[in-house]
């Protein structure tokens, strides 16, 4: 389907510099597009494509400024990065969905399925199972006992949510998570064994959170596990039991909250990122990737870096010293050598 620069840039509330007639029918990156694509500029590291990139629309920010000449029309809009992301919603909006139930599945009798929603092959749905309207259920899921669903969550193939978990609406879990196992507890023994202490609390998922591929999520030893609205996490990140993530916070790839830990809204945290047990994390905290958490922390919006880690300005100095330390061991042993020398000539 094709598009001109005059239709996005009334669907973006843009503004045209160049030709509002010319087409695309596809998006790319600025340094990859050809004719007949849209690209977009938001990071300056990549302005010197905007002079040489063969797509035909490129979107900008307003406050640009143009060095020189450009080749394809610009629609300049007040933030390019997310009016990208609106027109890469409109394109998934555009897709065919699905509907209906394939086969071979199994759908519990009890289980309670609402309007217009897709359970794909060889899907398993438990008992007693609440499922909201426009909800897509691909192939190979597993949803026990007693789990809710909210409207229009997407659970992709292979997902695995145990019984008692609640999602809430708008919800995505991407292939091969596991929402609700069991979490990580066992008593020492005197005998050095261990004893499982049995984990009878869920899962709770809040509207508009959005879980990455091959993540899990562990259900509460008591209570809940609870992920609140609008928490998005990579792929590989695990949540242990009776974690707490606050609304609106964002984590990368492999990282780790271990159990009982709290963590504020608004946060942000690098990949690889660990945390320790029983700790609390205030609001907007910022932890770059492979930070160890091994302690709470009281300030709001700190950044923080290293393991164990502390704030990231404090860091990047000591870091400095760090990288000169080959220099300085140089010079102490020369001086160590010079104070022999003198000590030797008092002699």
């Amino acid at each position: 389907m094709e598009f001109t620069a005059q239709m996005i840039a009334s669907f973006l509330h843009g503004e045209i510099e160049g030709d509002p007639d010319v087409k695309v029918n596809n998006v790319a990156k600025i340094e990859e597009a050809q004719p007949g694509t849209l690209a977009f500029l938001s990071n300056p590291k990549y302005n010197n494509y905007l002079y040489t990139t063969q797509a035909s629309i490129v979107l900008i920010n307003k406050d640009f400024v143009i060095e020189k000449e450009v080749k394809p029309t610009l629609i300049k809009v007040p933030n390019a990065y997310e009016a990208f992301a609106s027109l890469l919603q409109l394109a998934q909006q555009g897709k065919t969905v699905k509907t209906g139930i394939e086969n071979p599945v199994s759908v519990s009798e009890t289980a309670q399925i609402g309007e217009n929603v897709y359970i794909g092959a060889f899907a398993y749905i438990g008992d007693h199972v609440k499922i909201g309207k426009n909800v897509r259920i691909y192939p190979q899921v597993f949803i026990g006992n007693n789990v809710t669903i909210g409207d229009n969550s997407i659970i992709f193939p292979g997902v695995k949510i145990y019984e008692d978990c609640i999602l809430g609406n708008e919800c995505t879990i991407h292939a091969g998570s596991v929402i609700g196992a069991d979490g990580f507890g066992f008593a020492p023994q005197s005998d050095n064994n261990y004893k499982k202490i049995p984990q009878i609390g869920n899962v709770v998922l809040e509207d508009f959170v959005e879980i990455g591929a091959n993540a899990t999520i562990d259900r509460a030893t008591m209570g809940s596990t609870i992920i609140r609205k609008g928490v998005k996490l990579d792929n590989l990140t695990h949540v242990a039991h009776n974690v707490e993530v606050g609304e609106n916070t964002v984590m990368a790839a492999q990282s780790g909250i271990a159990g009982s830990t709290k963590i504020g809204k608004n946060c942000m945290f690098g990949g690889q990122v660990g945390f320790a047990s029983h700790i609390t994390i205030a609001d907007g905290v910022k932890a770059a990737a492979q930070s160890g958490i091994a302690s709470s922390i009281k300030e709001e919006n700190l950044i923080v870096m290293g393991a164990p880690a502390y704030k990231i300005s404090d860091y990047q100095k000591a870091y400095i010293g760090f990288k000169r330390l080959p220099d300085m061991i140089k010079q102490i042993y020369a001086l160590e050598k010079e104070i022999k020398e003198l000590k030797s000539n008092q002699k």
